[in-house]
């Protein structure tokens, strides 16, 4: 157990962006000293993921909590980004340097946390500004107690492992419910990795087809994919049965590309299930729309449901067996880039954040320079 930093301080680096204008980022340098209070520890983030989701989070930033699970100053916000970190420094008596854990971070090189609810499996941030937040996001796993883990696919699982268990719960919630009696699944921003999740959890669903909605430019790219049964562009939507009863799953975030599906299928829009904001820039309210209310899909509390109904172990059985095909099937497509420092991990942000990011990529940053 370690309780000091050798008498030195520790200077962290991190990312911010602005709130009401994410193109508008900074680097913020921050001085830890000292010793640690009790039950604090303090965790070296090594490598992270970027990818359309955290824009998702900034776009929800204030609606569903994510900025408050790292604070910073007044109209500056702190992305949450999964990947890996080490314990560098604790004054938990269960918690040992040296330990690699997954979890939530924010674009830097530190965080220190107060660490609670101590198991073999994980631990968690009980700090007061977590108060209220669902809990999955103040959680960090701990590599030595993850049954699937292999140090080679740390990357992949930074980029996948967190957003399939989104999809994947989009997906169970939606069976569950007999997909409200529909008999396509439309899924918008379908060059995302989150979108392609979704694809795949639907493909193995009997009874529903997957229809893919994507810019002109990345239509070969999902179709090459083979987990979408048809594959249009957004200039095609008028071309779709406006007679066929579907749900949409909506990772774009566009205001008038959901205005428009609901107005084509009209009542035959069974349900309407908001997730992303892959289109920052067309972002916005949609009400008094024809059939189905949009309604946003908050996965932390599914879990909770899904928990308690079939067990946590059992739910963590099925979503683990699932989440290895699909890392499976992400070998045959997907390559990593990594990016390191700070100038080069903002200059691949503004790329991602305007879309221009290859989707067969994967973006692993880091604050750190390359080692």
């Amino acid at each position: 157990m370690t309780t000091i930093f050798d008498g030195e301080a520790i200077h962290a680096s991190t990312l911010e962006v602005r709130k009401d204008n994410w193109s508008d980022t900074r680097v913020v340098k921050d001085e830890i000293v000292g010793g640690l209070a009790e039950d604090e520890v303090l965790l070296q983030v090594d490598r992270l993921a970027l990818t359309a989701n955290n824009i998702s989070y900034a776009a929800s930033g204030d609606a569903l909590g994510y900025w408050r699970f790292f604070p910073a100053a007044d109209g500056w916000g702190r992305v949450p980004a999964m990947g890996w970190a080490d314990v560098v420094a604790s004054n938990h008596a269960d918690i040992v340097v040296g330990e690699r854990v997954w979890g939530f971070f924010p674009f830097s090189t530190h965080l220190k946390i107060l660490a609670g609810k101590v198991s073999q499996q994980s631990f968690s941030d009980v700090s007061v500004h977590r108060d209220g937040l669902a809990p999955v996001y103040a959680q960090f796993d701990r590599a030595s107690a993850y049954a699937i883990y292999e140090q080679a696919r740390e990357d992949q699982d930074s980029l996948l492992r967190g957003l399939y268990m989104t999809s994947w719960l989009v997906a169970d919630f939606m069976e569950m419910n007999d997909f409200f009696g529909a008999s396509s699944c439309l899924i918008t921003s379908a060059s995302s990795k989150t979108s392609i999740a979704l694809g795949h959890c639907v493909q193995r669903q009997d009874g529903v087809s997957s229809i893919a909605l994507t810019s002109a430019g990345n239509v070969a790219f999902c179709e090459s994919l083979g987990c979408y049964d048809s594959v249009l562009t957004y200039e095609q939507i008028s071309a779709l049965d406006g007679q066929e009863s579907v749900v949409v799953v909506d990772m774009a975030g566009s205001a008038s590309i959901l205005s428009e599906l609901h107005h084509h299928y009209a009542d035959t829009m069974k349900y309407s299930c908001r997730i992303g904001a892959t289109h920052v820039d067309s972002v916005g309210a949609v009400h008094d729309l024809p059939g189905a209310t949009p309604e946003f899909f908050f996965a932390p509390g599914h879990i909770q449901i899904r928990s308690k109904e079939l067990g946590p172990a059992e739910l963590m059985m099925r979503l683990g067996s699932a989440y290895v095909a699909f890392r499976q099937f992400c070998d045959t497509w997907l390559q990593v880039e990594d990016s390191f420092g700070a100038e080069a991990v903002t200059a691949v942000y503004q790329r991602v954040r305007a879309g221009k990011a290859d989707p067969a990529t994967g973006q692993i940053i880091s604050l750190w320079e390359q080692p």
